[in-house]
């Protein structure tokens, strides 16, 4: 299927300040990009960069007054995201080297106090996929996933035991549950059709039977088109945007996914 995505956003800055945006998806196997348009207003200077974890990265400096960026897409995606019940849990000595720093704890996933936690809710579960798909029903029976309500960035220590969490805070607890157990597990920022309300989405992908699956604990299947921008240990390394100095206010920000046709 082709989705169309895009994120409009909007400042308003009291002095010239820089910014580090991660905002336009990459093609890889599971997805394609076949257009793009991004523009700044006013336009400015910007280079772009690939971080460790294979993100397209800009860096720009925002003049004083007001600054728009606008990234859209039309990306070719499956309809879903494929399922692997018994897929092999993989010994750390035979993970790939880039994979392994998804299997250390983070910022804001804590997976080394996790252990007896996940152990508890995985007994009797096959080694692997079966592990991760027990954790995402217990983080989905565990808290009410409330769109709009995560202003404040928490970690899975935070986020366990409450009632009522955002994606990014349930993707936080999935990924230290999953990583505590010695499978990789990491954040993934995107789009997803048909996400009510239309908003940003993050979900966490684990690494079994030798290669990435998708999990999202907010949503009772794996339905719908997803369009991956940027992957990360956790929320620190997927931010769509990063301001530096003095704080700018976001006036504006608009987000859009809908299916398309391919571009000509």
């Amino acid at each position: 299927m082709w989705l169309h995505t895009s994120t409009r956003l909007m400042f308003d800055a009291n002095v010239a300040t820089p910014f580090l945006l991660m905002l336009r998806p990459r093609s890889g196997w599971q997805q394609w990009v076949g257009r793009e348009r991004y523009v700044l207003e006013p336009s400015v200077p910007a280079v772009e960069f690939t971080d460790a974890f294979g993100n397209l990265c800009q860096r720009m400096v925002a003049p004083a007054g007001p600054f728009s960026i606008l990234a859209s897409a039309d990306v070719e995606c499956p309809a879903g995201a494929d399922a692997a019940p018994g897929a092999e849990f993989v010994e750390v000595q035979r993970l790939p080297e880039d994979v392994l720093p998804f299997l250390l704890p983070s910022r804001y996933c804590e997976s080394d106090c996790f252990y007896a936690m996940a152990s508890e809710i995985t007994a009797g579960c096959l080694p692997g996929w079966d592990q991760v798909s027990r954790i995402v029903d217990y983080v989905a029976g565990a808290m009410r996933y409330t769109p709009g309500s995560g202003s404040i960035l928490r970690s899975a220590r935070e986020v366990n035991g409450c009632s009522d969490a955002v994606c990014r805070d349930m993707a936080h607890l999935g990924i230290a549950l999953t990583r505590a157990l010695s499978i990789p597990a990491r954040m993934v920022v995107g789009y997803l059709e048909p996400l009510t309300p239309v908003d940003l989405h993050a979900w966490f992908e684990a690494y079994v039977g030798g290669r990435w699956y998708t999990f999202d604990p907010t949503q009772t299947n794996l339905d719908g088109g997803r369009v991956a921008i940027a992957y990360g240990r956790d929320a620190a390394d997927v931010a769509v945007f990063t301001q530096f100095g003095d704080p700018v206010p976001l006036l504006l920000m608009e987000v859009n996914v809908q299916k398309t046709t391919a571009p000509p």
